[in-house]
């Protein structure tokens, strides 16, 4: 019998402790995949040097909700508002409510002063901070910002470099589309994890100002442009992402803002994400029991590659996370069963136990009145 308790108590042993290593293994990887998706983490790069806490929020309009630039500066309006309410107050020099907005203008055909052409995909961007949410990886030249006072830059992707000039060292460089010329600003890195190279098709990307956006592509009738003559710049309006990074004086302050503000007006038209929550082990684990809804859009929104790259890491690290919970069921069971046993024994050697701590409250007793005369004695010389 002994022998197979033996076997018995190692087998345990061993199971544990992959158990364990299983979990620690499953936190490593869920924990890599998340960082990898930096797009999630501006709130992070923006509060580096600050104390306080904050959040990134983002919000995605399906194409005919109606969302415009004038609606983006609203909902900062919004914000600033509330945060003046509990006492937020702007600091000199420093944007509370740093955000950006963008929308896909459309897809055309790019030339350079060479030979090269190529079709590119076209993302109208406003804002001074689209390009710290994104984090792209810069390898030559400049972003832009709404601030700039030449809104003709573009921000390329390597691809689109070589194909246009063979090089992505082309900052300052020309480009053409529908016969309007653009400085290329800089030139980002291709997308590189896994699932942002999934998310996004390989027609190479291009960013432009929503200033460029409406010499391209706007319309004055169609994009609500308020002067009839020849020399009007045709705006462009429309917003299909919109973000920004919000102080936290109580926790979801930012989300539930924002959510109050937009959720009725756009009903079935939006989605709010919390970027700085969605990534942790209690969320991903919660959403397992609706797994289906991450992984089929149902509500006729178009996600930039960013945020489908994103959804596909939820699901995964769902998975993962949940995986991780059913290997610590073991330990957890296992201490609850040796919580059990030793229960158990103590209530079966209680007695035994009783009996032995009282033989030795008695044996220390006896010891101290033996001890008690000679002590009695030697007080009596000393005083004599």
């Amino acid at each position: 019998m002994r022998p197979l308790k033996k076997k018995l108590t190692i087998a345990a042993a061993a199971v544990n402790a992959a158990a364990i290593i299983g979990a620690v293994v499953l936190t490593a990887l869920g924990s890599s995949a998340a960082k990898a998706q930096s797009y999630n983490y501006a709130a992070d790069r923006w509060s580096s040097s600050e104390k306080s806490e904050y959040s990134q929020i983002s919000c995605f309009f399906s194409p005919d909700a109606g969302f415009s630039t004038n609606s983006a500066g609203g909902v900062k309006n919004t914000l600033l508002s509330a945060l003046k309410t509990v006492s937020v107050e702007p600091v000199e020099g420093v944007d509370l409510v740093p955000d950006a907005y963008s929308a896909v203008a459309g897809t055309a055909t790019v030339s350079g002063d060479a030979s090269g052409r190529s079709e590119a995909e076209l993302t109208a961007v406003g804002g001074d901070y689209f390009f710290m949410f994104r984090d792209f990886r810069l390898l030559s030249g400049s972003f832009f910002g709404e601030k700039d006072l030449m809104q003709t830059g573009a921000v390329i992707d390597r691809q689109l470099a070589w194909n246009l000039y063979g090089s992505d060292e082309v900052a300052g460089m020309n480009i053409y589309i529908n016969n309007v010329k653009l400085f290329i600003s800089g030139v980002v890195d291709t997308p590189s994890t896994k699932p942002e190279k999934q998310s996004a098709d390989k027609t190479p990307k291009a960013y432009i100002s929503y200033y460029a956006a409406g010499l391209i592509f706007g319309s004055a009738s169609e994009q609500g442009g308020v002067s009839d003559t020849d020399t009007a710049v045709p705006e462009f309006r429309k917003v299909t992402c919109y973000e920004c990074v919000v102080p936290e004086p109580v926790e979801n302050f930012g989300y539930s803002t924002v959510k109050e503000h937009l959720a009725t007006e756009y009903k079935g038209k939006i989605s709010i994400v919390n970027n700085t929550e969605r990534f942790t082990p209690k969320k991903r684990v919660k959403a397992l029991k609706k797994l289906g809804d991450s992984v089929v859009a149902k509500d006729g929104i178009v996600y930039p590659f960013w945020e489908n790259a994103s959804r596909m890491v939820e699901v995964k690290l769902s998975l993962i996370y949940g995986a991780r919970r059913l290997l610590l069921i073991i330990p957890l069971i296992t201490a609850l069963c040796l919580i059990v046993m030793g229960y158990r024994l103590f209530q079966r050697k209680k007695e035994g136990l009783k009996k032995a701590a009282a033989d030795g409250i008695e044996a220390k007793w006896r010891s101290l009145k033996s001890h008690m005369p000679k002590k009695a004695e030697q007080t009596a010389e000393k005083e004599s």
